[in-house]
């Protein structure tokens, strides 16, 4: 009888894990879209802020949220936020070379039903004009300013465009988004995105070729009215 009760909470156990790995593997299989899950490497407690390094994969980076309870080693899923460049933390006495201001880092996974539009959001900020850009076209190419003026035009063409890289952001839905201006401006309109595959860092001047889409929606507040698609880098 002892033998039967032993093998009973056995089983019962095994099938309690079984049903908590498939929970669990479901729960990340629907995370809200810009949803990276990640492990904490290191937590540093400050007056107001705790900073975490995270790894993805074989990727590490530092963010910064409202000062909470952290424990490294556990996995934790976030929104990426504000990133910061060369953030000086005055009471760590430390540069971070590059880092992310989180709103919404969860030791639950982050799924489409639980995420609102505001926290959604958060992945796309408003552009700000760089100072003291000054790009010309490349050769065959048009700038930011006549593909805005004209997008209607070159909706579904392929295009060449040139400018300086002011926010890179790798890994984002499968592609890295690379933001470039080139000083030119149309009614409010000088920063374009970009999606492709290949890597550039923030001041570089690329040259990019590209298809124009119009009106595109990937869900998650990444809504563009111009975007160019599927760019590859092009020597000039």
């Amino acid at each position: 009888m002892k033998m039967k009760l032993n093998l009973f909470i056995l089983l019962a156990g095994i099938i309690l894990l079984a049903a908590s790995c498939k929970s669990k593997s479901a729960a990340d299989e629907n995370l809200a879209p810009n949803v990276h899950k990640v492990t904490a490497e290191e937590v540093i407690q400050t007056s107001n802020y705790t900073y975490i390094r995270i790894s993805e994969e074989d990727k590490e980076n530092w963010v910064a949220i409202a000062k909470r309870e952290v424990e490294t080693g556990k996995s934790y899923y976030y929104i990426p936020g504000i990133e910061m460049n060369d953030f000086v933390s005055k009471e760590l006495k430390r540069t971070f070379p590059s880092i992310l201001f989180v709103d919404k880092f969860s030791d639950q996974p982050i799924t489409a039903d639980k995420i609102t539009l505001a926290d959604s959001l958060k992945g796309k900020q408003a552009a700000v004009a760089k100072e003291g850009i000054k790009v010309d076209p490349a050769k065959g190419g048009i700038s930011i300013a006549e593909l805005f003026a004209k997008k209607d035009s070159f909706a579904g063409k392929t295009v060449i465009i040139k400018g300086e890289v002011v926010k890179y952001s790798a890994d984002i839905m499968k592609m890295n988004w690379v933001h470039i201006q080139d000083g030119t401006n149309n009614n409010g309109s000088f920063d374009l995105t970009i999606t492709t595959d290949d890597v550039a860092k923030v001041g570089d001047v690329v040259t990019f070729e590209g298809t124009v889409t119009l009106k595109k929606d990937f869900g998650a507040g990444y809504f563009y009215d111009v975007i160019i698609e599927n760019a590859k880098l092009i020597a000039q």
